[in-house]
């Protein structure tokens, strides 16, 4: 039976090898890797006859191994690894079971020191994935050699051998001599001891000294650093003898917890080089996205329209200095000093200050009516004193779309340069809906020019 099943889990490792290889050869971009080197710990436990029976947490049989491994990958994926490990096995059994008038006992143990080299097919998923991942996952699939030298913990710290009791306990033989001459009495008899765990007696394993192992991986690559990457993986390995315990019985086998840090020597630097290799970074330096002659880099005023001529940083060109670009100026020689609108033209600051005093003073009465009591015949009529104005700015030349700020442009829905009753509405209703480019202070911003265009 035990043959049988360690077949069959020879042959999924086989054709697991088969699927790796035909996945490899689907591959059809090469990516160029340098060897890697890796050391890690594990911890190991052993999986077999001795063992088997035992009531005691199982964790105590575990041990600590240790192993340096040295990888070389081919391709996005494949990769061959080339390992050793040496470390300990162990297994104890202490139990007693009783089936009708037949008691069985089951008190063993052992511990057996391996040393372990494999040779293993990689599997790395971070090459078919996007970017450079910080977590990546991986499969190890392979064949191996595991030489052990097997002993038995048989005798207490006093050279006595162990007597173990139905119920579990551990006692050892002793001899006890009283009396002298012809008086002379002795008596054999048992005292309680305990194991000292020292594995001082060599085993026999009908003289196998090695065996065949089939490993078997699968963990995480964890990436940090330029070419450091620490990796926690779990595995399992068919050991091909049952005489690693010394009972001749059973499959054997044994779990790994592996954590370890691997190097690779110039990983991401050839990541990086390949990625940027056909990046002409000249050219990218000196691009000119608005083509007015200055590089994008230099440019102080991105987005200037074609046909405008600029100055040395990129901006168009204000001959009279009033803030206002030439190509926009509809008053090209304003006095120096003189405050401007929009369109570069003088700005009456009489008028000014007279449109600000009607503001103020209808301030207290748009609040009322809008904010307060809102009609839709009172918006109406805003309405229509906005659009008398805009007819009344473009009579004399302006132009009314650009009157209204960029900012506040998306609301004017039908582009006929000023904001209507409904455009406010549908405007607030795209806000609550979550749609549109306008926050709180922006709509405010909107019912202020509403009022005042």
């Amino acid at each position: 039976m035990g043959i049988k099943i360690t077949i069959n889990k020879l042959l999924t490792c086989l054709f697991t090898l088969l699927f790796a290889i035909s996945v490899s050869a689907q591959e059809t971009e090469k990516v160029k890797h340098k060897p890697s080197i890796m050391l890690g710990v594990a911890g190991l436990k052993y999986q077999g006859y001795v063992g088997s029976h035992s009531n005691l947490n199982p964790l105590l049989d575990a041990r600590l191994g240790y192993f340096l491994t040295v990888e070389q990958r081919f391709g996005k994926v494949l990769g061959v690894e080339l390992g050793g490990m040496y470390g300990k096995l162990a297994g104890t059994d202490n139990q007693t079971t009783t089936s009708g008038t037949t008691v069985t006992n089951y008190f063993a143990n052992f511990q057996s020191q391996i040393i372990q080299g494999q040779l293993m097919l990689t599997l790395n998923f971070d090459g078919v994935m996007k970017g450079d991942p910080t977590v990546s996952p991986f499969i190890k699939v392979g064949i191996g050699y595991m030489m052990f030298n097997s002993s038995r913990d048989s005798l207490d710290a006093n050279g006595r051998p162990y007597i173990y009791g139905t119920d579990g306990s551990i006692t050892a033989p002793i001899t006890v001599i009283t009396g002298t001459g012809t008086n002379t009495v002795i008596t054999n008899s048992f005292v309680p001891t305990r194991r000292d765990y020292k594995y001082e007696s060599t085993l026999k394993t009908n003289g196998q000294t090695g065996a065949l192992v089939i490993p078997l991986m699968a963990g995480l690559d964890f990436n940090f650093g330029k070419h450091m990457t620490f990796l926690v993986g779990a595995g399992y390995n068919v050991v091909l003898s049952n005489w690693v315990d010394g009972s001749g019985k059973g499959s054997v086998g044994y779990i790994t917890a592996n954590a370890g840090l691997k190097y690779e020597f110039g990983k991401k630097a050839d990541a990086v080089d390949k990625q940027y290799k056909d990046v002409d970074f000249s050219s990218v330096d000196h691009l000119d996205a608005d083509g007015d002659g200055v590089p994008d880099d230099k440019d102080m005023c991105h987005g200037t329209p074609k046909g405008v001529k600029v100055d040395e940083k990129g901006c168009p060109l204000d001959s009279d200095g009033d803030g206002v670009p030439d190509y926009l100026d509809k008053e090209p020689n304003t006095a120096k000093g003189n405050k401007v609108d929009g369109y570069g033209i003088t700005i009456d600051e009489a008028a000014l200050a007279q449109h600000q005093k009607d503001w103020e003073n209808q301030a207290p009465e748009r609040s009322k009516q809008f904010n307060v009591l809102p009609s839709a015949a009172y918006l109406k009529k805003v309405e229509a004193e906005a659009k008398k104005n805009a007819a009344k700015n473009k009579a004399q030349g302006g132009n009314a779309n650009n009157k209204i700020p960029v900012d506040l442009r998306s609301a004017d829905i039908n582009h006929d340069g000023f904001i209507t009753a409904d455009e406010i509405t549908k405007t607030i209703d795209n806000f609550f809906e979550g749609s549109g480019d306008f926050t709180v202070e922006k709509i405010n911003k909107l019912i202020d020019y509403f009022f005042e265009q």
